[in-house]
């Protein structure tokens, strides 16, 4: 059976074990509710029975924590293949769809100044008419210039209504910039989305790549200290003090926080025999 299903075997049991006692204290709380009718030793009795489930309560649910802490680990650990390459796939996805709206976000942003530009030299436009129209015919009325006043007057009356009509295009162009506007903003929330949901995705990626390292870490350490105990025993069967190994200190990674030391060492050797030590 793999560790796993031991894991998990173990967690019915506690979860069973929790359901028991909850059962098993209600009835103690009960009782507590009609003290009136216990003496002083029944109700001590009574209350100690109940702060020790209560506590039991607590350590189960601190043991089924954990226990799904390691399930998670190790259920990833195993499928971390799979997961991995989810992972990468995912992310590329989400990197495609961040350039496809950086094209759309440019596509929007350049038609935006276009149109802002546009709606800005127009109406500026019909206004330097007008105001050219008004100056040529207070000259012409200056001078006592007839021809030119009527020129003048009609070119007022054309730089008046070129001006409501640009005054007018203004206006449908401000709706235009406000819609753009406000799909540039959608764009930008999408790729801001994106850019979260990637950054989420490798974050699991980097957490299950630690983990995996993590073991890949132990298993060169279970390797070294293999060579280790031999080094150790052969030292000794040589009569050499193996000093330099009393300093050894590796860490465990994952979710023990120990480490192994030269006693690790000397124990392994205490295992081979000398025809062990000539497979080097």
């Amino acid at each position: 059976m793999n560790s796993i299903q031991l894991l998990k075997d173990t967690r019915t049991k506690l979860v069973s074990e929790l359901e028991a006692i909850d059962t098993n204290l209600a009835p103690l709380e009960a009782t507590l509710e009609t003290v009136d009718v216990l003496n002083p030793a029944q109700e001590s009795t009574v209350e100690l029975n109940s702060s020790d489930r209560k506590q039991r309560i607590d350590s189960i649910k601190l043991e089924i924590h954990m226990l799904d802490q390691k399930l998670v680990r190790l259920e990833s650990l195993a499928d971390r293949e799979s997961l991995m390459a989810g992972y990468i796939a995912d992310m590329a996805n989400w990197v495609a769809d961040e350039l496809e709206l950086n094209v759309k976000r440019e596509s929007l942003s350049t038609r935006l100044e276009e149109v802002r530009k546009q709606s800005q030299e127009e109406i500026a436009s019909a206004r330097q008419a007008e105001t050219l129209a008004a100056t040529a015919y207070a000259q012409a009325v200056a001078w006592g210039d007839l021809e030119g006043e009527k020129t003048a007057s009609s070119d007022a009356q054309k730089a008046a209504k070129n001006l409501t009509t640009a005054t007018e295009q203004h206006r449908r162009q401000q709706l235009i910039i406000a819609a753009l506007e406000q799909e540039l903003a959608t764009v930008d929330h999408h790729i801001n989305e994106a850019q979260e949901e990637h950054q989420k995705i490798e974050r699991k990626a980097l957490h299950l790549a630690h983990n995996a390292l993590e073991e890949k870490w132990n298993e060169a350490a279970q390797v070294l200290l293999d060579a280790g105990g031999k080094l150790y025993a052969a030292a000794r069967l040589i009569d050499r003090d193996p000093v330099s190994l009393l300093k050894l200190e590796i860490p465990e990674q994952g979710e023990n926080f120990g480490s192994w030391k030269w006693r690790d060492l000397a124990d392994r050797g205490s295992q081979h025999r000398i025809k062990d030590l000539f497979a080097m």
